[in-house]
């Protein structure tokens, strides 16, 4: 019962040719689904101006993005002060109410003056706005505006007389000192 087709050799030359068969089919099946150069072509062509579309959105994006900053630090400069001056209303209204009243002691005055200055001064305190009040101090060319010398029994150089208080805002001078400054011994 030997069949002839069924021998190792008739086996082997079937596969063989069935390999040959699967390679030609699959290499015609290969290059029928390869696009052309055309095609290739215009789908380069799609993809490019795909990135070149997103180039230009990402391109605007920046400019607005570089537009809305400098509006913003624009109306930053404009408002810096405004936190500021909404303090210095109360103490405009304190000094406004002392005028008003029509008839007033030296007492009662005084006394409304130094509740102004209270007021001035939590102003400042809030806004990091320093007072400058160096007696006893070295004098320091930064912070001091020196105006004269005086003979003194203090170190040379050392701040003796504040004829103006000098402020500082955030670390930064405002207004130097003005100073007189020992001669030295």
């Amino acid at each position: 019962m030997s069949n002839p087709e069924n021998t190792p050799e008739s086996n082997a030359a079937h596969t063989i040719s069935g390999e040959t068969i699967t390679e030609t089919v699959a290499a015609e099946v290969h290059t029928d689904t390869l696009p052309s150069i055309e095609e290739q072509f215009r789908a380069l062509e799609l993809k490019a101006t795909e990135h070149y579309d997103a180039w230009l959105r990402a391109k605007a994006e920046g400019e607005n993005i570089r537009r809305r900053a400098q509006e913003d630090i624009s109306k930053a400069h404009k408002f810096a002060v405004e936190k500021f001056a909404g303090e210095l209303l109360a103490v405009k209204d304190s000094l406004e109410a002392a005028l008003a009243v029509p008839e007033q002691t030296v007492d009662s005055f005084k006394a409304g003056v130094e509740l102004t200055l209270k007021q001035l001064v939590s102003a400042f305190e809030k806004n990091a706005l320093i007072e400058i009040s160096p007696v006893g101090e070295k004098f320091d060319p930064h912070k001091h505006q020196a105006i004269g010398m005086v003979p003194s029994d203090q170190e040379a150089n050392t701040v003796v007389t504040v004829l103006q208080k000098g402020y500082l805002i955030a670390d930064r001078v405002l207004r130097p000192a003005l100073v007189m400054v020992a001669q030295g011994k």
